[in-house]
C-alpha cells in the first residue's frame, strides 16, 4: 500500500524542523477501559495549563452507550475547559511542526478494518527524524515508538484526523488565517470571551488586517462590555475592509449603544448603501437606531418593525 506522506517525508526532510524533539513534560494518563479519549484530554490540558485527570475529564467526553468519545465531544470539552481546538491539516508534516513548536497532539487512528473499527486516540509527543519514529503516549505505553508509517496507515481512515488544545493567546504553528478564526469563535460561543479575546488578538498580531479577526474581537468587547474596545476594532474592520457590511453593521450598533446616534446613524446608512446578501440586516439595524432617537423621524413606508435587542454586537450579521 502507498503511503505517500511518509514517502514524500523520507524524499525531502525539512529543513527547518529539528532533528528530533520529545515533549517529556507532557503527563501520562493510562487509556483503559475504552477511555482513551478522556486520557489523551487530561494529557494535552495539562500540558496547556489547565489542571485534570480522567475523572474530571471523563464526563465530558464519554458516551457509554458508544463505549467511547467522538471527535464532537472532544472538541467540545476542549473549548469548554478554555483553550483552544484547533485541527490542524490532515499531514504528517503539520503534526511534525506541531510538535517542533511545542505542542503534544492527539491523533484518532483506526487499529482494524474499516467495516468494523477499533477507535483510538493516542497523544504523540515526540519525534526522530533520523529513525521516522514518533514518540506515543497509547494505551498502556508513556513511551510507544510508531513509525511514521505505521501511524500514517492506521490514521487513514479518520482522515488523517488531529487536534491541539492550546492555551489563550497561542497562535498554531501550522495555522491559517480562516482556520484558527473558526477555532476562536468556536471557543466564543461555548461561552469563554476573555479567552476568545486574547486568542483573537494573538490572530490579529500575525494577521493585522483580518477581518474575521477584528470582527470576532469587536464581538468579544462587546460581550464584555468594553463598548470602546469594541468601537475600536469594528472601526479597524471598516477602515481595512470598507465593503464589509459586517464591519459597519456592528459599529453602527455599538456607536447606539454608546448614545452616539448621528455617528450611528451615518454609519448604518453606509452599510445599507453596499447592498448584497446581508441588506436585510444592515435595514434593520438603521431602523433600530433611527427608533431610538430623540424626535426621531418617521420611518419611510413599508418599513420592518425595529428588532429586538441583540445579544451581541451586529446580530445576524457576524461571521
Amino acid at each position: 500500500m502507498s503511503l505517500p506522506q511518509t514517502e514524500a517525508l523520507i524524499a525531502a526532510v525539512p529543513r527547518d524542523l529539528p532533528p528530533r524533539v520529545e515533549l517529556s513534560q507532557v503527563p501520562f494518563y493510562r487509556q483503559d477501559d475504552f477511555l482513551c479519549g478522556p486520557a489523551a484530554l487530561a494529557m494535552v490540558f495539562n500540558a496547556a495549563g489547565v489542571p485534570a485527570d480522567l475523572e474530571s475529564v471523563t464526563p465530558l467526553v464519554y458516551l457509554p452507550g458508544r463505549q467511547g468519545s467522538l471527535q464532537a465531544e472532544m472538541l467540545g470539552a476542549t473549548r469548554r475547559s478554555g483553550l483552544v481546538a484547533y485541527t490542524p491539516a490532515p499531514r504528517l508534516e503539520d503534526l511534525l511542526r506541531e510538535l517542533a513548536a511545542g505542542s503534544p497532539v492527539v491523533v484518532l487512528v483506526n487499529f482494524s478494518f474499516k467495516i468494523a473499527p477499533v477507535w483510538h486516540y493516542a497523544v504523540v509527543v515526540g519525534y526522530d527524524l533520523d529513525r521516522r519514529e514518533l514518540i506515543v503516549r497509547s494505551a498502556g505505553r508513556q513511551r510507544d515508538l510508531w513509525s511514521f508509517a505505521f501511524l500514517e496507515f492506521f490514521w487513514q481512515d479518520s482522515d488523517h484526523w488531529s487536534m491541539l488544545a492550546l492555551p489563550p493567546g497561542r497562535l498554531p504553528a501550522t495555522a491559517t488565517e480562516a482556520g484558527f478564526a473558526a477555532a476562536v469563535a468556536a471557543l466564543e460561543q461555548a461561552g469563554r470571551p476573555r479567552e476568545a479575546r486574547e486568542s483573537y488578538r494573538a490572530l490579529l498580531a500575525r494577521w493585522p488586517a483580518s477581518e474575521l479577526g477584528l470582527i470576532g474581537l469587536g464581538n468579544t468587547e462587546y460581550a464584555l462590555k468594553d463598548l470602546a474596545g469594541a468601537e475600536r476594532a469594528f472601526r479597524r474592520a471598516s477602515e481595512a475592509h470598507p465593503a464589509s457590511v459586517t464591519a459597519l453593521n456592528n459599529l453602527a450598533h455599538v456607536l447606539a449603544a454608546q448614545g452616539r446616534f448621528d455617528e450611528a446613524e451615518i454609519t448604518a446608512r453606509r452599510a445599507v448603501a453596499l447592498d448584497g446578501p446581508l441588506l436585510p440586516q444592515a435595514r434593520r439595524t438603521l431602523e433600530s437606531i433611527q427608533a431610538q432617537r430623540p424626535n426621531r423621524p418617521q420611518s419611510p413606508p413599508g418599513a420592518a418593525a425595529p428588532p429586538r435587542a441583540p445579544r451581541r454586537a451586529g446580530p445576524d450579521a457576524t461571521p
